[in-house]
């Protein structure tokens, strides 16, 4: 008895694997693409049907063994049916595309199994919609159109687990919350995923809420441009955030080392009110400028070269009606090249030129130098910060330059010129002074000789002419 009831059941499940109907849940949103496709071995000689429903239903593709496809181009199925290879792949679903959908698969005319897929209505909501601003409330709902009670849950941007209710979700957001957001449906093992897209500015931390940060710090030197960063990110419109109540948008600086007169928040650079036009006014003149137009949503300062008084921090700020401020702070390091005995040097010199921003560099950036062409100089393989050659020669001189670079990228790059001037030795200075006495008795035998010549001329002069009063020639009466 028993080995009859086991003979049945093996016979049960070969018919379940020849001419049974296996079922495929498929859960998708309005306005996807979905693709059915089936798994099982397809025949040699393959006829190939889709029906809507039912077997009997309506056909919605068929495939012969002698390359003869079509599909069907009635509403609602025109343009959105296509076969792929065997599979049928429906675009830009709609209501009534929801439902279930049968691939019969035949070997020469004879039906050898058929798989039902059920294509189920996986929805998922945001509210609000519109951009929000840190500690203000979101809410996100996924619903599946089905009896069916499938497991739901939500997916955070960081692709962390959360926890909703029955697949609705509440909560307070911060800048972690922008991003896209996944609805996962878990139903047989098989996953399900939904995404919607929150956005949200600013980011909150000590009850200050900054925009979204850069790398910093910003390197720049007298040789390199200079561009401190700040933008809202680009999936926020300027309408967007005029809609929050932006009230005002501004830049301080805070100079490195600060001084004691200076403002907690610094110097006010510019500032901007939303009105139309909106023009930056100038508070304080560092050479800087804005660089684009606000609604593009770019704040940053540039100008074309850095300098020293440059160092510090630069803060850019918006300010909302409803109290909340964004910030961003960006710390600008300035590059610069210094020698411990200047500029000018002489040979023989024992010197150190050392390329640094006056604090520690970080571990992702690399220097690197470029001596002059005619210098000796062997640069250690690793291009420390701080060089050091022992005896300058007179192929030192010139421009020496490092660049400062995060991978293949150039941060900043400083120049320093060099002059090596010979050094005055005893026998330079006795030639030199041997000189000096030659041309000053030259000088005395010059002025000697003109005097000399100058008398002797004078001399001449009185001998030839003895008369005080000289008679004409002629005759005179005695």
């Amino acid at each position: 008895m028993t080995n009859l009831i086991q003979f049945a059941l093996m016979v049960i499940a070969v018919l379940k694997s020849t001419m049974g109907a296996d079922e495929v849940i498929v859960y998708t949103q309005v306005g996807e693409t979905v693709t059915l496709k089936t798994q099982r071995e397809i025949p040699p000689k393959p006829y190939v049907t889709w029906h809507f429903e039912t077997l009997s239903g309506t056909t919605l593709a068929w495939i012969n063994p002698f390359g003869g496809r079509s599909t069907f181009k009635e509403r609602p199925w025109n343009n959105s049916l296509s076969l792929n290879g065997y599979a049928l792949t429906i675009s830009n679903v709609q209501e009534q595309h929801f439902g279930t959908f049968v691939c019969q698969v035949s070997d020469s005319n004879v039906p050898k199994y058929h798989i039902t897929f059920i294509l189920i209505k996986l929805q998922v909501s945001v509210n609000p919609t519109s951009l929000l601003l840190p500690e203000e409330p979101l809410s996100l709902a996924c619903s599946v159109g089905t009896q069916r009670k499938p497991d739901i849950h939500w997916l955070n941007p960081q692709g962390q687990k959360m926890k909703s209710d029955k697949g609705a979700l509440t909560k307070i957001v911060t800048s972690q919350d922008n991003g896209q957001w996944t609805c996962v449906v878990t139903h047989d093992r098989k996953e399900h995923k939904a995404k919607v897209s929150v956005k949200v500015l600013g980011k909150v931390l000590y009850m200050c809420i900054y925009l979204s940060p850069v790398p910093s710090p910003q390197y720049t030197s007298a040789s390199s441009s200079l561009r401190i960063p700040c933008s809202f990110p680009s999936h926020v419109t300027w309408e967007e955030i005029k809609k929050k109540g932006i009230r005002k948008i501004q830049w301080n600086f805070s100079p490195t080392p600060s001084s004691s007169l200076i403002s907690k928040d610094g110097e006010m650079l510019f500032s901007l009110s939303p009105e139309n036009p909106l023009t930056w006014q100038t508070e304080q003149e560092k050479g800087l400028k804005p660089v684009q137009d606000v609604t593009k949503g770019d704040l940053s300062l540039a100008r074309n070269r850095g300098k020293e008084e440059d160092r510090g921090n630069y803060t850019c700020s918006m300010k909302f009606n409803n109290g909340v401020t964004l910030r961003r702070t960006v710390n600008v390091e300035v590059l610069q090249i210094i020698s411990s005995r200047g500029t000018k040097l002489t040979p023989g010199q024992r010197v150190n030129l050392s390329c640094t921003t006056g604090n520690p560099l970080q571990t992702d950036v690399q220097l690197k130098w470029f001596p002059p062409e005619k210098s000796s100089v062997s640069i250690p393989d690793d291009h420390p910060a701080h060089l050091t050659i022992p005896e300058v020669g007179t192929g030192d001189g010139g421009k020496w330059k490092c660049e400062l670079r995060r991978s293949d990228v150039l941060l900043a790059s400083a120049v320093v010129t060099l002059t090596i001037e010979p050094k005055m030795t005893v026998w330079m200075l006795v030639i030199i002074c041997s000189s000096a006495v030659i041309m000053l008795l030259l000088l005395i035998v010059a002025f000697i000789l003109c005097r000399h010549r100058k008398r002797k001329t004078r001399h001449i002069r009185h001998r030839l002419c003895q008369c005080k009063n000289p008679k004409p020639k002629g005759f005179y009466r005695t």
